[in-house]
């Protein structure tokens, strides 16, 4: 294979030749690179402006959007003890609750007995109902009795208990049977007791605990409960004489008890549920005093969103304001330094929030309702005066989401028509993208065309200056023969 060395037969630095050459060639190569760069640049300025004008689009569409300005928030003046949530059908309202009562669930336990102890066997029947204090006999004279009433459509659950069953089996058993109890063990410094306590709270889920072998030499009637017949005391509970063996009551069944703007009302739980329509109340505690309930339009989510607008826009602004200045200090431009598409979106927003309003509302400009124009050209947002434009929601509004004639539209309507316009595919923030893509891609080509040709230059020189390389070595040493010729030719006539 041979190997080959330009210019080592001529003299001549070829390479150094064509290199300088293709180098004259490429110049226009570096140009389209600094042009690339900058269309890039600009590609990049208009993405970030262009998720900053859709952001904006995102906060003007709420305050646009009618139905966010019929929203309800609900509060009340002690959510420790009432807190509620709105449903479907609520209204603007206001009401007072008083609790005298929360819901609770049913307990007994029995006497407490060595720990170990086997009560014996047989079967618990556990049902539940309510245990209420009635008149047996109409008598005035003779109190009251107690009486269960089995809650409808349910049947006792038999628990099977085995002679080898201490109370913590029993618990175990009882808690299986799924019967609408719990049941626990509780140890204290006489012993252990059985514990059993309704699943659910309110009167109608008491429950009553009778055993298949009462009466007989088992002791597990010391695990009943059924205070039936039994003198009721004046809160409706069973009084127990001396001597009662069974399961004590510990407490007893009861609904919530509360009054809304002075109305007795009741619930098995602590949960008022479309008592006010609409409104789903929850009480936690027994109050000393009303607790004030009020029902009223959002104005806080209102509020919010009038602040973010603001911080949207200012984000857009102070973008545009970076992309497109000039620093004479530094003799540095932004990204979109003189571009027309930048300097007329910026100039286009400034008119658009400084213009008047609908005439429909009595709020013509921003500046009317706390949102101002600043020294910098960004937005501020006046608390005071947005807070006396919140104390009149419907004319604010009619500013933000009036559809008027001729284009006399809520300011809230106008931004998100041209915000819209803006970002759509055939709008303006779109188009300049797809022109600068379309300029990169067409820079891209030019330099691959430039990149080509001086390939095929250089290839081309090379071949070139090779040739010429080989001919000046040929006359080279053809000369020097010559030379050698004609100093042999003197010497031979010299002698």
């Amino acid at each position: 294979m041979a190997i080959s060395s330009p210019g080592i037969g001529s003299g001549l630095d070829v390479n150094s030749i064509v290199s300088q050459l293709v180098a004259l060639e490429k110049k226009p190569l570096k140009q389209l690179q600094s042009k690339a760069s900058s269309l890039q640049t600009q590609l990049s300025a208009f993405g970030q402006l262009k998720s900053q004008m859709a952001n904006l689009q995102d906060q003007v569409a709420k305050l646009a959007n009618t139905s966010n300005w019929g929203t309800l928030t609900l509060t009340s003046s002690n959510s420790a003890a009432v807190s509620g949530t709105l449903a479907t059908g609520a209204t603007a309202t206001k009401f007072s609750v008083e609790v005298s009562q929360l819901a609770r669930a049913q307990s007994a336990a029995s006497a407490a007995v060595a720990a170990g102890t086997k009560p014996g066997s047989g079967t618990l029947s556990i049902s539940l109902g309510q245990w209420a204090a009635v008149d047996a006999d109409s008598d005035a004279l003779t109190p009251d009795v107690m009486q269960f009433t089995q809650q409808a459509d349910t049947t006792a659950i038999d628990v099977v208990i085995e002679a080898t069953d201490d109370l913590s089996a029993i618990a175990r058993k009882i808690n299986d049977a799924a019967a609408g109890v719990t049941a626990t063990v509780i140890n204290d410094a006489n012993g252990q007791r059985l514990a059993i306590r309704s699943v659910e709270t309110g009167r109608e889920s008491g429950f009553r605990v009778t055993a298949g072998n009462l009466g007989s030499s088992s002791t597990l009637d010391t695990l009943t409960y059924n205070p039936e017949g039994v003198e009721a005391d004046s809160e409706g509970n069973p009084v127990f004489g001396t001597g009662y063996a069974a399961m004590g009551l510990t407490e007893s069944a009861r609904n919530t008890q509360a009054t809304i703007n002075g109305v007795a009302v009741e619930s098995t739980d602590n949960r008022f549920d479309g008592v006010v329509e609409g409104v789903k109340l929850t009480v936690s505690q027994v109050t000393t005093g009303p607790v004030n309930i009020s029902v009223t339009q959002d104005k806080a989510s209102i509020r919010t969103n009038v602040k973010n607008l603001v911080e949207s826009y200012n984000a857009l602004s102070n973008a545009l304001k970076e992309m497109t200045k000039y620093d004479p200090a530094t003799k540095t431009a932004g990204s979109l330094q003189g571009d027309g598409t930048a300097v007329g979106l910026q100039a286009a927003l400034r008119r658009m929030m400084s213009g008047l309003g609908p005439p429909e509302s009595s709020f013509k400009r921003f500046s009317d309702i706390g949102v101002e124009f600043q020294a910098d050209g960004t937005l501020k947002v006046n608390d005071t005066k947005l807070n006396q434009a919140l104390d009149n929601l419907d004319e604010l509004k009619t500013f933000f989401t009036a559809a008027g004639a001729d284009g006399a539209n809520g300011m809230a309507v106008r931004l998100k028509n041209f915000t819209q316009g803006m970002l759509d595919a055939g709008g303006t923030l779109n188009t300049k993208n797809q022109s600068l893509q379309s300029a990169i891609d067409r820079n891209n080509k030019e330099q691959d065309r430039v990149t080509d040709r001086t390939e095929r230059m250089e290839a081309r020189l090379l071949a070139q200056y090779s040739r010429l390389d080989a001919q000046l070595g040929k006359l080279t040493a053809l000369n020097d023969y010559v030379a050698q010729q004609v100093t042999a030719w003197n010497n031979q006539k010299n002698n």
